[in-house]
This record gives C-alpha cells, sequence and structure tokens, in this order.
C-alpha cells in the first residue's frame, strides 16, 4: 500500500494500463489510507467507497477486455464539494444544502467519467468557496497534514489536505481569488488555475462568476498537466467558456527552458514577506538561473489595489449568486408562518457567519447610490490591473512570486480578524482579475517544517509555458517528493 499511495497519477495510469496493478488495488489502497489518516486532518466530508470500487471494477474489466481506454483508466481522484457528481451528496461545506443531492453531473465529471477517473470522495471547502483557511466549513475544520495545528489553506483546503496526505493522487478545487494555489503552496503540492474560459464551470457552485474557475491539484507538475488535458475545452453549457484549442500539455512539458524570461514584479517582494517564503523563493530564482532562464525585475503598478477591488468584485458576485438560495426552491427551509419570515430565516439559518459578511458587503456595494462608486469604480481599476500584466507580458514570458506571504498559520490564529485573513491572498487575488493562468509549486520548507510554494504566471492560455517551466525546476529539486509524517 505504502508503494502505491506515493506513486503520481502518470504512473499509476501507466500500471493501471499495463495491469501491473488493478484500478481496484489502487482504489482500495487509497480508501485504506484515507479511512487510516483522515480522522486526523479531515480532509472528506464523504469518502465514496461503493461508488468508487464500482468503478474500479469497470475499469479492469475494460482493460481486461482489450477496449480503448481513458487517458485516467482507473485513477482515483477527489473531488471539491462544490462539483456535482450526479445522485451525490454536494454540500458546498454550508448548512444551506447539507441534503442536496446532485441531479446532474458537472461538465468537468463527465470529462472525468469519459476518461476513466474513480472518484474517491468530496473534499471539505470553506462554505460556499469563501475562505483562505477552510474554518469557514459549517461541518468541521481541515488540518494541515505537515502539522495538524495548521490551516491547510483555503477554500480548496480539503482538496490540498486529500493530496498532500497521500489519500488521493488527484483532485479538483476551484480558485476564485487563490483557492487552488493558496491552500497547494500551504500543503506542499501542485496546484493550477487555467486561465478564465479554459475550463467549464457548468455545475460547479458559483461564488463570483467572472472570476472562478475550476483547476487541477497533484503531487507533481506532470499530473497537473495529465489532469488539465481531461478537464480542459470548450462547452456550450457554460456562457463563459471560451472555444480555443487545447493543447496537449504533456507534448511540451520536457521543453528546455533556455532563455525563457521570467519576470520578478518589485510589489510582490515586500517588506511583509516572511523570511522562511523570501529565502525559499530567492533559492528558487537561482535554481532558475543554472537552468538557463533570464531573471528580470518588472512592475506591476496597480498590485496594492488588487486586494481592495477583488472584496468588492467577488462579495458583489456573491449576493447575486447566493440570492438563489431562499429556502424556496432547494437546501434548507425553515418552518414559518409567512413568506418573509421562511426567507429571513432560512438564510440567517442556513449561511455560516463568512458568507453573511460577504453577502451585505455585496449587497451595500451594488445598492443605489453606491454602485457606481464601488462596484462601477472597482470594474475601472480591475481593468488597469488586467492592462498591467499584459504589458509586462510584452517583455518576459512569464512572472514569478510567493504563492502566499507566510506558511500556513495556526488554526484560529486569524479566524477573529477578517482583514487579516483576506491578505493571505493577496498574491494571488491579481491572477483571477486579471484572468490569466497561474500555478503555486512547492519550493521549500518553513523552519518549522510547513511547505513554502512559489507561484507562475503566464499569459492567456499559455498554460504550456507555465507548465514546462515549473516542470523543469520540479526535476531540480525534491520538495515534491516529500511525504507528510502523519
Amino acid at each position: 500500500m505504502n508503494e502505491i499511495i506515493k506513486m503520481s497519477a502518470t504512473t499509476l495510469a501507466e500500471k493501471i494500463k499495463n495491469k501491473d496493478l488493478t484500478s481496484v488495488e489502487v482504489t482500495q489502497a487509497f480508501i485504506n489510507r484515507a479511512k487510516e489518516v483522515d480522522p486526523k486532518i479531515k480532509a472528506y466530508i464523504s469518502i465514496t467507497e461503493e461508488y468508487a470500487l464500482k468503478q474500479a471494477k469497470e475499469s479492469d474489466k475494460k482493460i481486461a477486455s482489450g477496449k480503448e481506454i481513458g487517458q485516467l483508466e482507473g485513477v482515483p481522484i477527489a473531488i471539491k464539494d462544490n462539483i456535482l457528481i450526479e445522485n451525490i451528496k454536494m454540500t458546498a461545506s454550508s448548512k444551506i444544502l447539507e441534503n442536496y443531492v446532485a441531479p446532474y453531473d458537472a461538465t468537468v465529471i463527465e470529462k472525468l467519467k469519459s476518461s476513466g477517473a474513480v472518484f474517491i470522495g468530496k473534499t471539505n471547502l470553506d462554505e460556499f468557496a469563501m475562505g483562505s483557511s477552510t474554518e469557514n466549513s459549517a461541518f468541521f475544520t481541515t488540518r494541515n497534514p505537515w502539522n495538524t495545528e495548521h490551516i491547510p489553506g483555503g477554500s480548496s483546503g480539503g482538496s490540498a489536505s486529500a493530496v498532500s496526505a497521500m489519500t488521493a493522487p488527484l483532485a479538483l478545487g476551484t480558485d476564485t481569488g487563490g483557492s487552488i494555489r493558496q491552500p497547494a503552496s500551504c500543503c506542499g503540492i501542485v496546484g493550477v488555475k487555467p486561465t478564465y474560459g479554459r475550463v467549464s464551470r457548468f455545475g460547479a457552485v458559483a461564488f463570483a462568476s467572472s472570476l472562478d474557475q475550476i483547476g487541477p491539484m497533484s503531487k507533481t507538475v506532470e499530473d497537473s498537466a495529465l489532469l488539465l488535458n481531461v478537464i480542459a475545452g470548450y462547452d456550450k453549457k457554460d456562457s463563459t467558456s471560451i472555444d480555443v484549442a487545447v493543447p496537449n500539455y504533456l507534448d511540451t512539458i520536457k521543453q528546455d527552458i533556455k532563455g525563457l524570461k521570467i519576470g520578478l514584479p518589485k510589489e510582490y517582494f515586500i517588506d511583509g514577506l516572511d523570511s522562511d517564503v523570501k529565502k525559499s523563493i530567492n533559492e528558487a530564482i537561482e535554481i532558475y538561473k543554472k537552468l538557463g532562464a533570464e531573471i528580470i525585475e518588472i512592475s506591476l503598478p496597480h498590485t496594492d489595489y488588487a486586494v481592495a477591488i477583488y472584496y468588492i468584485i467577488c462579495c458583489s458576485e456573491a449576493s447575486a449568486n447566493l440570492a438563489r438560495y431562499d429556502g424556496v426552491r432547494y437546501g434548507f427551509r425553515a418552518e414559518c408562518d409567512n413568506l418573509l419570515d421562511e426567507y429571513q430565516k432560512s438564510r440567517g439559518q442556513g449561511f455560516g457567519p463568512e458568507v453573511k459578511r460577504r453577502i451585505m458587503l455585496g449587497t451595500y456595494a451594488l445598492s443605489a447610490g453606491y454602485y457606481d462608486a464601488y462596484y462601477g469604480k472597482a470594474q475601472k481599476v480591475r481593468t488597469l490591473i488586467k492592462q498591467d500584466f499584459e504589458n509586462a507580458f510584452k517583455t518576459v514570458d512569464l512572472i514569478l512570486t510567493p504563492s502566499s506571504p507566510t506558511p500556513a498559520f495556526k488554526i484560529g490564529e486569524k479566524s477573529s480578524d477578517p482583514l487579516q485573513m483576506y491578505l493571505s491572498d493577496i498574491f494571488t487575488i491579481s491572477c483571477n482579475l486579471a484572468a490569466i493562468p497561474g500555478m503555486s509549486i512547492p519550493c521549500g520548507f518553513s523552519q518549522k517544517g510547513i511547505p513554502i510554494g512559489m507561484q507562475l504566471l503566464a499569459k492567456n492560455f499559455d498554460e504550456q509555458t507555465m507548465f514546462k517551466s515549473a516542470y523543469s525546476y520540479q526535476q531540480s529539486t525534491n520538495w515534491h517528493k516529500q511525504f507528510p509524517n502523519i
């Protein structure tokens, strides 16, 4: 079992295909691992053992009969519990959807089913993906496998923790302002936020529709490239999906990066940056120099406005998107004598404090007399942030920054101060505002043994450059080969 759970998804796919391992063996190994360690880390809201083993048996039959198989045939994957799998509960970690059973598959789930992937469970998150620590789940706090007193990041903390603790070789997360990359950094794994429109959002619970994106989380860069191969592509069911060709990311991942121009934005290397993070990022920069990349200092002048702009836009969009949870159509309903009370009590009892906070902030920013001053102005500054990146990519191929200003902090350390919590995403937010792709890869550990991540940002639809530069770095280091002792 220990050998299986430490294998990359790419290796597992190859071994299952060649009949060196069966999908049932592999799936059972990860389920057994989850049963052993998940009580300590609480990555999963539900482990779908029966469902997964049925899928695994079907994959093994398919392989035995010589039928054509998918890229992920028989490989287990964990799914963030704000993505719909037909006939399986989908809670979004909220009391308001606690007993909701998905009536259909999200597009990414359809694609994963076609590829032969096995769904091992649904992972915990901050309620409706609103948070940076997975402390906002209505059910329980997920813990970091490297140190269970620390947060795993958020909102995809369950997915990050599951992959890091070797209870799944792959996971899906969603990223609205860093919710894949920041937990990937905290848990020492790879997390990719694709270009906005690259992956269909159909069947993912909407938080902020102009920012949300589904993406891969894995142990290695190669595994994330493989998973993005499967889930990327145009979808007519998603009005924000963009019809551009999807390359095979594995075809170019091993290309040389000599001569690649990597930009370091001076606004990201600030005084408040944790000393361990600074040291790890500087060491990563030196490795890129040895690989033949050219390092160039650049400026993204509107960076200082990103956090404020992001929270106006995401809260405004959340306010509109969460209006549908009214206690009438689906989800939790409070028993009341009149309709107004039913609305108020259903939402009051069903939503947690952080969700309520963001709905109120967003409703205020969209209200008459304030719309132009807040939401309208925020959209204009968002355009300036996007232009900063467009200008930067005229001189560089890639941008390198820390993923997070600090390693994972202790559970409870920032939960009483929302502004401090919001600043956890200071380096990841701009990527979503600009709609560009970004990824976090492990680049070191703090003195306390907590993982540190490095962020790479590329121009629109240029995930290939991001993957090949991350792959080159990963082949020159062994951070991804280290596993938590849990």
